[in-house]
């Protein structure tokens, strides 16, 4: 019998093969709209790919995450041909689909202005309305590099030439257009429906500043005119919310070309800093850890030992000493340090779990042109831990971690986090048994605390798997903070060990466990997630204290006493200005409460309130003040 399995139910055949679109026309042809691919046993590919008997099949619609990438890949494509066929002496090069969008490097000899992406989007509409057909080829290398060398697109021809001589190589055709790529694509040009080209900048060939200098045009695309809409507008939002600028207007930092990637602080963004630091020192404490602190600068072969020298060495800052003629390496992840503490002195089972905790500054390379803010530097502070337990402590220390996380995240008024499961890499060490044992712990830490989570099938570290915790934000972006790591692999290298009930040498488990992820760009986020509006119990300056006049001065001081005494964050404004031109001011700097005193509030010990982003006014006896002030903030109210 001539059977596969679609969608999860055994579909018969009447031939022992059949191609993705026949299939389709089979099963409902109103699905035609709506499809862009077909998944063939886990592997998506075009609908023009032929299904056999056995295989297991779903279909993959334009409003799923893969078909979307789908979409983004045609975009990319029509994009190419469009500016081929408006300047045709440019040459393409790459373009791949990114997180929302997509983007195309070109070798063209004048530069695109902003005109010039009018005219593009003009006439990628254009091939979008003629809906032409993609179609794919298969060719050897030697034909491909003949194809394009006479197409003169040498860019082509140098990526052609990289690939083993063995390469099963796939040319895309639509209309006049020929791209060298691996696809998947959708059927016909027509399916992409919502797009938009955003900005031109420039590339390196291969990100090599040493190559030729390329221009990159990015875009976006969208299954709809809807989607395209929200995330136009959410655009506009986030430029508002700007964690950069509202950090200049609200004193708190900032950046400058002699320390690319690294923060400046001022007072007020200091503190800010420190809070965050100490909340979750506080909360470290309560679980159990213990703070250690490392060197930041340690010889190269301890990073060579960790393995860290061969995978991250291209990203590390180093740094050397003419009378020693050693090399140094500053540190960009702190694991190996604390390995280094845990070494010290012998250590039983008894002890483990040992959870050693450390605000680790660190230090990565990365390229100018990634740098942004405090959301991606190249000098930060983690707020790592490591966990070293036995193998039989695992599910219980993950279920801890996972339950330090969400209450964090629900303190800072983040409700909307999702849980990220990465299983085994191709590439791991480590016995199977192994890895089934340390995926069965995290999983079990899920399932014991009722957490809904999504496969990241194959994303886990070679190490191990691994936890990563995605908050939703108040205007519907995603970021990835907290992580949790399972691994077997720098104990080993770095001979890590402890005495068992047996008196033997064992292996500890090492747990790699983040809150934040990054002091500096949680603190990002936490900026943008509200606007600069920060919850009362975090706020670098929780009130301000204004006067209406002079006369009020006095009553001003006590206000500002008395509040300083029970602990609240208050500053005061005795300057001879207008009253609206205090209110607008420290608005302005996103303090959350303005304490407005005039002859009413001294005669009778109140105090007029204004909360940012209110125009109502509350009056309250001061005392009343005060204790509503002390309940908010320990309720931590976001």
């Amino acid at each position: 019998m001539n059977e596969i399995k679609l969608n999860g139910k055994i579909k018969e055949l009447d031939q022992q093969k059949i191609c993705g679109v026949e299939l389709l026309s089979e099963i409902d042809k109103s699905l035609h709209k709506q499809c862009v691919a077909i998944k063939i046993n886990g592997d998506v590919k075009d609908l023009s790919t032929e299904v056999v008997v056995g295989d297991d099949v779903e279909f993959v619609t334009s409003s799923s995450t893969e078909g979307l990438d789908i979409i983004r890949h045609d975009a990319a494509h029509i994009m190419a041909q469009a500016v081929k066929e408006l300047y045709p002496s440019a040459q393409v090069t790459i373009g791949p689909t990114i997180e929302n969008g997509f983007y195309y490097d070109f070798a063209n000899v004048e530069p695109f202005s902003e005109a010039d992406l009018e005219k593009i989007e003009a006439k990628m509409q254009s091939i979008i309305d003629q809906n032409l057909p993609i179609i794919r080829k298969v060719v050897t290398k030697e034909e491909a590099v003949d194809f394009f060398s006479k197409q003169g697109e040498t860019y082509k021809v140098e990526i052609i030439g990289s690939l083993p001589q063995e390469s099963q190589i796939t040319i895309y055709t639509q209309g006049n257009f020929s791209d060298l790529c691996r696809g998947p694509h959708s059927p016909s040009t027509g399916v992409v429906k919502a797009f938009k080209l955003m900005k031109v900048a420039g590339a390196y060939w291969r990100g090599n500043s040493n190559n030729a200098m390329l221009q990159r045009i990015y875009g976006t695309a969208w299954a709809d005119k809807k989607q395209l809409k929200q995330y136009l507008t959410m655009l506009e939002e986030a430029e508002k919310r700007d964690h950069r600028k509202i950090g200049k207007a609200s004193d708190l930092f900032h950046f400058q070309e002699e320390a690319q990637g690294s923060v400046f602080w001022h007072p007020k963004g200091w503190d800010l800093f420190q809070r965050l630091l100490n909340y979750i020192r506080e909360k470290q404490n309560n679980n159990g850890y213990l703070e250690i602190s490392t060197p930041e600068i340690m010889d190269k072969k301890l990073w060579e030992a960790s393995g860290h020298w061969e995978k991250f060495g291209e990203n590390m800052f180093t740094a050397n000493t003419i009378e020693e003629g050693r090399l140094y390496a500053v540190r960009p992840m702190n694991c190996p340090g604390g390995i280094q503490v845990y070494n010290q002195g012998i250590k039983s089972y008894r002890e483990l779990p040992l959870r050693l905790a450390e605000f680790g500054k660190v230090h990565r390379y990365e390229p100018s042109g990634a740098l942004h803010g405090l959301m991606r530097a190249r000098a930060f502070t983690q707020d790592d831990a490591h966990i070293f337990c036995t193998n039989e402590q695992i599910t219980e220390e993950c279920i801890a971690v996972c339950k330090l996380i969400m209450e964090i995240y629900k303190d800072f008024g983040f409700n909307n986090v999702k849980v990220k499961f990465s299983d085994r890499p191709q590439k791991r060490i480590g016995s199977d048994e192994v890895w089934d044992s340390a995926e069965k712990a995290l999983l079990n830490a899920l399932v014991e605390q009722e957490l809904p989570y999504t496969l990241n099938k194959g994303e886990g570290a070679f190490y191990g798997p691994k936890l990563e915790f995605v908050m939703r934000d108040a205007i519907g972006r995603d970021w990835q903070l907290g992580t949790l790591q399972v691994d077997f692999n720098l104990p080993e290298r770095l001979d890590a060990n402890y005495i068992d009930k047996d008196g033997k040498k064992y292996r500890p488990v090492m747990l790699h466990r983040a809150l934040f992820g990054s002091i500096e760009r949680f603190l990002g986020i936490l900026i943008e997630h509200y606007s600069g509006n920060l919850p009362l119990w975090i706020a670098p300056t929780q009130v301000v204290i204004i006067t209406v006049t002079d006369s009020i001065n006095d009553y001003a001081k006590t206000v500002f006493s008395t509040l300083r005494t029970k602990g609240i964050r208050c500053t005061i404004d005795l300057e001879n200005e207008k009253i609206t031109y205090k209110i607008r001011k420290y608005s302005l700097e996103k303090v959350p409460m303005i304490a407005v005193l005039g002859e009413k509030e001294k005669e009778g010990n109140l105090v007029s309130i204004r909360k940012i982003g209110s125009n109502q006014q509350e009056t309250l006896e001061l005392n009343q003040f005060m204790d509503k002030l002390l309940l908010e903030i320990q309720q931590k109210r976001s």
